[in-house]
């Protein structure tokens, strides 16, 4: 057989860091080992029984063909419907997008929009795939890096200096995968004003946490805020983080009819519809309303606020509130000089090993010296988690009781 030569494509991207920590988890737990994931990017609560029921009825009724490539039109009605219902958005279903996921609706938009030699303005953090997949589209990912001081917020100047006129596209997600910061509406109107003197922008605006938030205002993106700005933005979400369907791969995208068809091009010749099955079920989850949603934005809230406690009191770290989302995103430099640990990685790697641990490294999200700690998992599991971990951390205990700080 000739020596396979792969494509350079290929070699500028990586594999998620997020999956393979939750893979790592998994074959370690079926080796035998007591691992506790923290990784994890999914609830750990089931899909709610009326979303269930639905797939089920869709299969006795033998909804198991093909569907259009975009989606059935019934979810798409239902995505209009939860557009306007939730977000005062009002779509029409021609620029509706049905995906196998949210990531899928993410690749689309950078298939169908970007080419070599435009840009695309990222904050970091940034949900992992963002970066790889503009860079799989053979455009050139800008990072602008912010700070736990910062609230890890880009400003309006930072934004500003990021984009020029090779930029094709802005991307916010709020609430953020994996530090939990939510914009105010105040600070997505300061950023409009920048945007608005950069009209060959467009920007995407990732709201797959809506639901799962809690800060003192009402969720709001950038369009809601700035509504002149709708028909250049486009609002990517789904089903899987607010209705617990990571499984069933739906995620849909709202925006101009032009995109939309060419995002729908690149689709028809990748995975062409998405399930017939999980479209019914998603259909029902939207078409339910927010009221299965909120015992888990609850649940999730209850733990953020136990857990951001244990961090908090834990030596070498610092751990900064969230408003939304289900991770936690502590910087840990005085953990690495104290335990004389290089980097994130070698954090990452020496918890799993000594302890069980299983979490992301903040280098994963373009943001070295931070671990992500996700609490979609049991309050027993959060507690053994923060009691391995504070024996993890037990050498920079003692010099914290002796005065000495790293």
């Amino acid at each position: 057989m000739p020596k396979l030569t792969l494509s350079a494509r290929v070699g500028r991207i990586k594999p998620s860091p997020t999956l393979a920590v939750t893979a790592r988890a998994k074959a370690l737990k079926a080796e035998g080992r007591d691992i506790l994931d923290l990784g994890a990017g999914e609830p750990d609560f089931d899909t709610p029984d009326l979303i269930k029921e639905a797939a089920i009825r869709a299969i006795r009724a033998g909804f198991t063909k093909y569907t259009a490539v975009d989606g059935t039109p019934e979810l798409k009605a239902a995505v209009v419907e939860k557009f306007a219902r939730e977000n005062s958005l009002h779509f029409t279903t021609s620029q509706i997008l049905v995906s196998v996921g949210g990531k899928q609706s993410f690749y689309n938009l950078a298939q169908a929009l970007l080419e070599t030699g435009d840009e695309v303005v990222i904050p970091a953090p940034y949900w992992v795939s963002y970066a790889d997949i503009v860079l799989m589209a053979d455009a050139t990912p800008v990072i602008i890096p912010t700070t736990l001081q910062q609230g890890f917020k880009i400003t309006p100047e930072a934004l500003d200096a990021a984009l020029a006129y090779k930029t094709k596209l802005f991307v916010l997600n709020s609430p953020s995968n994996p530090t939990g910061a939510v914009y105010t509406h105040a600070e997505l109107a300061a950023l409009g004003e920048v945007l608005r003197r950069y009209p060959h922008v467009l920007i995407a605006s990732d709201d797959m946490y809506e639901h799962i938030a809690w800060g003192p205002e009402p969720f709001a993106n950038i369009a809601n805020v700035c509504p002149d700005l709708l028909d250049r933005t486009i609002v990517l979400n789904g089903v899987s983080k607010a209705y617990a369907m990571t499984g069933w791969r739906i995620g849909y995208a709202g925006g101009p009819v032009d995109l939309i068809k060419a995002m729908a091009k690149v689709q028809s010749q990748s995975t062409s519809n998405p399930t017939s099955i999980s479209q019914a079920a998603a259909e029902a989850a939207l078409r339910s309303g927010t009221a299965l949603v909120t015992p888990m934005r609850e649940a999730f809230k209850t733990r953020h606020d136990w857990l951001h406690a244990q961090l908090t009191a834990l030596p070498g770290l610092q751990c900064r509130r969230a408003d939304g989302t289900f991770y936690l995103f502590p910087e840990i430099s005085g953990a690495l000089k104290a335990l004389g640990l290089p980097d994130d990685q070698a954090f990452a790697e020496a918890l799993l090993e000594k302890t069980g641990i299983a979490a992301v490294p903040g280098s994963a999200f373009g943001s070295p010296g931070h671990m992500r700690f996700s609490y979609a998992t049991s309050d027993q599991t959060l507690k053994e988690a923060v009691a391995r971990l504070r024996g993890f951390l037990e050498p920079l205990q003692r010099a914290w009781a002796l005065g000495e700080r790293p």
